[in-house]
């Protein structure tokens, strides 16, 4: 229990930049209270315990305004950011090293008592305000955009967005340093990308970019000086015309 307790702290911090300290985490991130109570409603729910573990999730979403259904079953390292508003119905199921951001819902489209809420593989993030509607399944590593309606499958590793949502044309994937710097800075700008209209997760994915394109500069010209520094004053000069004339 305390392995898995730790676990989830720290997966608050790898996705949240505000985070700050242990103490502040465990007393002020309602996601993760609401993912430690929906532990407990479930454990109460499989074992047939049924009024008591939804008095517990009633009481949960009193204290984090975060209402999980205590039949959802939630993987690894789920972290709800902010998280007022979100809902998760009955059948739903989150795999591991889940994101999702306030006023999301996981609902159903019919009274069913079968199957009726979306399937959310590895390693998704729903973005905030998002709907997910349906006995459907988010495959690994998509990305749902801000305030989107989801009522169908999403293929693994791709973008959706819009009412109803639609797969966006995905930008060449970023190099291992863009996405080790958007990591450093914390930024995973809510499940956007830059084919989307927001002009404040353009001008990041931009700065990234730039960023990426002066550290390669930085590291041709860091290269240049320690072979300059070995050659004789001949070749030094050469070297500098050549590069003259490659700049020009």
């Amino acid at each position: 229990m305390f392995n898995t307790i730790r676990e989830d702290i720290r997966a608050v911090f790898a996705r949240d930049p505000a985070a700050r300290n242990n103490w502040e985490v465990l007393t002020c991130y309602p996601g993760l209270h609401a993912v430690w109570g929906h532990r407990i409603s479930h454990w109460l729910w499989r074992r047939g315990f049924r009024w008591l573990a939804r008095l517990n999730a009633h009481l949960a979403r009193w204290l984090t305004g975060i209402e999980i259904h205590p039949g959802a079953v939630i993987g690894r390292r789920f972290f709800i950011d902010h998280g007022f508003g979100v809902v998760i119905g009955e059948t739903a199921e989150i795999g591991n090293d889940v994101t999702l951001y306030q006023g999301v819902t996981l609902g159903g489209t019919s009274w069913n008592k079968g199957k009726r809420h979306p399937t959310i593989e590895d390693n998704v993030v729903v973005g905030a305000g998002a709907k997910v509607l349906g006995p459907f399944t988010v495959g690994a590593g998509a990305r749902v955009g801000s305030n989107a309606v989801v009522v169908k499958a999403v293929p693994p590793g791709a973008t959706v967005i819009g009412i109803p949502a639609r797969i966006v044309k995905e930008p060449l994937p970023p190099s291992d340093k863009v996405v080790a710097i958007a990591k450093s800075l914390g930024f995973d700008a809510y499940g956007m990308t830059r084919d989307m209209p927001d002009p404040v997760a353009n001008a990041i994915n931009g700065m990234l970019e730039h960023i990426q394109t002066l550290d390669e500069r930085i590291e041709q010209l860091s290269a240049l000086q320690q072979q300059m520094a070995t050659q004789s004053p001949s070749d030094v000069d050469a070297l500098a015309l050549l590069t003259t004339r490659r700049a020009s």
